[in-house]
């Protein structure tokens, strides 16, 4: 049994959420410049005020805590992970409930979890006509959550805090580029922004080339960059990436959207030299496997629809948004109705397979993760080889993730439990959403959209959805992006305040 949390574990955890806060807080100095640059003054008095109620709770969690250079205990950090992420969200959805684009502080908070997971479901009014500095503010929390929110605070201010690795893993990462927790959180950043000024250029001059003006193609290209390395799925328009009607748009999104589902480690690996892990590494080759058939399986289902007339287009439609499923990006390029209406339930079961698989751990995609997908292929291979060769064989399994690895039983028992968890979690909103009143398939999509942290939405999720919806695709984004261990630790935290010993 947990030991009944003592009035210091509270302070420890207060004073690390309280310094997460405050890292959270300097993050509103971007949409302030840019609503100051655009002279949209009412945003601006919008973001000072969160900035200020964010410092605030900051500053009060770090006064009133604990700041013990002492180890954290692996409760603590996994209370400290997943409290901050929901604190955060309280805190960031402050500009949305004063923007107007919201009919409620809950689809505020449903918004800001939706970024911060980088999932892309929206519950956003008139988003075609919202501020630059909003949709700036939505983007960068897309931007931030993918990277992390915590491997951000611990690349600026929690330098040196002990249990810092736990913390880490807390929020869904749990492999390091290099030694220290610290130099690995630097170096994802590094990665990550490198990218982001690379893929801005990109973007942008394709906008340009498409007619899009200065400085609106850079604003553009930024966002659907920053969603696109994300995997997030937000938009500036409503019509998502269909908005442009651009094949080099489409081209470029999808370049980044697929790199950016690769694990940071592969990312690294490549960089300092070592390209052969791009064909070697498992979890590439369990996503050009599982990408292959869904993509097949759609492009099946579509031919024999025929809603597409041009074979080309056909194509076009089917790989860019399958591969948006299955790297949990959310881009579309297909109206919402569509997916309900046109696509039929094949196509739809092509595209709930893809996003439940989802990309690569310690990316910045969701899902289950092509890892473990790879190492629950490589069991049943090992089972079935055992059975086939006789009882004296001797024989060992190996899997390849930078370096060749032999595959153990702890390995496949956590791949096992966390897949679990997640196939658990999808069926259950499918489950409440035919409850709710919808056919299973299209509540089936919507949560696995949600629990996948995809995006994609047949038009369930919208502002007069079922509060229940709301609540559990809210919590499914929760569970799914934190890959449920500190969230498991937090529900053990609360039940330990009442039953520890």
């Amino acid at each position: 049994m947990i030991s009944r949390p003592t009035l210091r574990d509270f302070s420890i955890i207060g004073f690390s959420t309280g310094k997460i806060l405050t890292g959270v807080s300097l993050l509103y100095v971007v949409p302030l410049a840019i609503a100051a640059a655009f002279g949209e003054w009412s945003a601006f008095v919008d973001f000072a005020i969160g900035l200020n109620a964010t410092l605030a709770a900051g500053a009060v969690l770090i006064l009133l805590g604990d700041g013990t250079r002492e180890p954290t205990r692996w409760i603590q950090s996994m209370v400290i992970a997943a409290f901050s992420w929901f604190a955060a969200m309280l805190l960031c959805a402050i500009p949305h409930f004063l923007s107007g684009n919201f009919l409620s502080y809950l689809d505020c908070i449903f918004d800001v979890m939706s970024g911060f997971t980088t999932t892309g479901l929206t519950l956003i009014q008139d988003l075609d006509h919202a501020s630059h500095s909003l949709n700036m503010w939505r983007h960068l929390l897309t931007y931030v959550g993918g990277q992390g929110m915590i491997v951000m605070v611990l690349v600026f201010l929690l330098r040196g805090t002990a249990g810092a690795y736990m913390m880490y893993v807390g929020e869904g990462k749990d492999e390091r580029l290099l030694p220290n927790i610290v130099h690995t959180s630097r170096a994802i950043w590094l990665i990550s922004i490198v990218y982001l000024i690379i893929g801005t250029a990109v973007l942008s001059l394709l906008l340009a080339r498409e007619g899009i003006g200065f400085p609106r193609c850079l604003l553009h290209g930024l966002w659907l960059f920053q969603s696109a390395w994300s995997t997030g799925g937000f938009a500036p328009q409503s019509q998502n990436v269909l908005y442009y009607h651009s094949y080099a748009v489409e081209l470029g999104t999808l370049f980044f959207f697929v790199i950016g589902s690769f694990n940071f480690i592969l990312h690294y690996a490549v960089w300092s030299g070592n390209v052969r892990e791009m064909w070697k590494n498992i979890e590439i080759r369990s996503f050009t496997v599982t990408a292959a058939l869904t993509t097949a399986l759609l492009v099946f289902a579509l031919a024999q629809l025929s809603i597409y007339g041009d074979a080309f287009i056909l194509f076009r439609r089917a790989v860019y948004n399958l591969l948006s499923a299955h790297t949990t990006t959310g881009f579309a390029t297909a109206y919402v109705q569509q997916f309900k209406a046109d696509w039929g339930d094949l196509a739809l079961l092509a595209m709930i397979t893809a996003m439940a698989f989802g990309g690569s751990a310690c990316s910045t995609a969701g899902g289950i993760k092509g890892l473990r997908v790879g190492i629950i292929a490589k069991s049943i291979y090992h089972e079935i080889k055992r059975i086939v060769l006789s009882e004296d064989a001797v024989f060992v399994t190996k899997f390849h993730h930078i370096r060749d690895i032999i595959l153990g039983d702890q390995q496949v028992k956590m791949a096992g439990l966390i897949a679990l968890c997640y196939v658990v979690l999808y069926f259950t909103g499918g489950i409440l959403g035919v409850v709710c009143g919808y056919p299973f398939t299209d509540a089936l999509f919507e949560s696995t959209s949600a629990g996948s942290n995809s995006g994609l939405s047949c038009g369930i999720t919208a502002a007069g959805m079922p509060l229940i919806l709301k609540l559990y695709y809210l919590l499914a984004m929760w569970a799914g992006r934190l890959e449920f261990i500190s969230l498991f630790g937090l529900i053990a935290f609360g039940v330990s305040v009442f039953r520890g010993k």
